[in-house]
């Protein structure tokens, strides 16, 4: 019983020291908390009276300057890479049978590479190199002949491959001497060599009224070639749409109207004007001989040059005739170069032995490219030929041909013509006047 009395004691105690712990903890609980937020409440309002004392002594102070920030430089533009592309264009690669024989090697053979030796220094440094091959390569196995039924060898055009002429003339007043079968082979020739633009004939009629195109440094140059007609006054069915033609003709009778466009030419010019960046037409026209260019050279010059021609140059007199700017109505302007002349021939007459390279200008700069008067115009040339037997020596530039080689011409004895260094010198300025270049200025260009 002691024992359980014991026990009973130490209970009670322990029950009344929890309750009067509980008391104690839940007093200083509330005491705690409301001290606790009244020092909450006292701390934020010291808090706001301090901030404002900072703000205060801070507009008071001084104002502190903010960095400044650095300006991104602008980035130098890069200025356009300004640059020129120069064209050479030579005229009639006239090959008469005694041209034809001095290329004949005495192991039988054929080489014609001495044609192009005297302009080689040209050759080398023009960006459009074009030559007009007057006479068909109409295949070695029909033999060779002179006027009036041309077909000069294949190794003529191997001549002008080796040379670096990148561009072919064929349309011409002989491109049918050797009927429709030898303009097929000479297309077909041309077709073997795809370094060089042939124009103005086609084996193949569907191509008949492309567009052939020329890019030089990302500039794109349209290569028109057109012919007058086919030595014929009717044209043979045959013949449609293997030769471009220049002057129109009678779609009912084939008869040939030399004296009115063909409508083509000028649906050609158009769209080549919406395909390349320069448009150039390569007529074979004007009357033979004849050193001025005839009405209706100057009127379809007109007609091509308000259909957006840019550069005209013209083959076929046998002669140089003038060079000149054409401006149309529409405010369209086109350089012409009515005839160049031969290139190489054995012809009669002292005024053909003279001849002119044309050269041209184009520079590029961001406004896009046009023909400077700057280095743009005409070198004269000299064909120079022997007699007994009849052979080509060279072709000389005007400025370097001598009087003793003028006294030593072939065509003294073999045409009975007198021809003197003066006669060329007064032809050439009578007719070219300020369009002449020296060897210099083409070949060293000021800076």
């Amino acid at each position: 019983m002691k024992t359980i009395k014991k026990v009973l004691l130490i209970l009670a105690a322990i029950t009344l020291l929890s309750a009067v712990g509980c008391w104690l903890f839940v007093h200083i609980s509330g005491n705690s908390t409301a001290t606790s937020t009244l020092s909450q409440e006292d701390m934020s309002e010291e808090n706001e009276n301090s901030l404002g004392e900072q703000e205060a002594e801070v507009s008071l102070s001084a104002p502190t300057a903010e960095p400044v920030p650095t300006p991104t430089p602008k980035p130098t533009p890069t200025p356009f890479p300004e640059y020129d592309i120069t064209l050479m264009a030579v005229g009639d690669n006239l090959m008469h049978m005694g041209v034809v024989y001095t290329g004949r090697q005495e192991d039988g053979s054929w080489n014609y590479d001495f044609l192009f030796e005297g302009i080689s220094d040209f050759l080398d440094i023009a960006d459009i190199k074009v030559v007009n091959q007057e006479t068909i390569l109409g295949g070695n196995e029909r033999g060779f002949s002179g006027y009036p039924y041309f077909n000069s060898p294949t190794e003529v055009g191997d001549a002008i491959v080796a040379a670096g002429f990148n561009v072919v003339l064929q349309a011409s007043n002989h491109s049918a001497d050797q009927d429709v079968d030898g303009l097929i082979y000479c297309a077909e020739f041309w077709d073997k060599h795809p370094e060089v633009i042939m124009t103005g004939i086609h084996a193949d009629t569907s191509k008949a009224g492309d567009i052939p195109l020329l890019t030089i440094d990302d500039i794109t140059f349209a290569i028109l070639n057109y012919t007058y007609g086919p030595n014929m006054e009717i044209l043979p069915e045959a013949l449609e749409g293997h030769l471009e033609l220049l002057c129109n003709y009678n779609p009912d009778t084939n008869h040939m109207d030399f004296t009115t466009l063909n409508p083509q030419v000028l649906t050609d010019i158009e769209r080549a004007g919406e395909l390349a960046d320069i448009v150039i037409v390569f007529p074979h026209w004007g009357t033979e001989y004849v050193t001025e260019p005839s009405g209706y050279q100057e009127t379809f010059a007109l007609q091509m040059t308000e259909a957006g021609a840019d550069l005209i140059i013209g083959t076929h007199p046998h002669v140089v005739q003038p060079v000149e700017w054409i401006t149309a109505e529409n405010g369209n302007r086109a350089l012409c170069y009515y005839s160049l002349g031969n290139y190489v021939s054995t012809q009669k007459d002292g005024i053909s032995m003279l001849e002119a390279m044309a050269w041209v200008t184009f520079h590029v700069d961001e406004n896009g490219v046009s023909i400077t008067e700057t280095n743009t115009g005409v070198l004269p040339l000299v064909c120079h030929y022997t007699s007994g037997p009849v052979r080509i020596e060279n072709i000389y530039l005007l400025e370097n041909y001598t009087e003793s080689q003028a006294a030593s011409h072939g065509i003294r004895s073999y045409g009975g013509v007198n021809l003197t260094l003066e006669d060329l010198n007064t032809w050439s300025r009578d007719i070219l006047g300020d369009r002449i270049l020296t060897c210099k200025e083409v070949l060293t260009p000021a800076p």
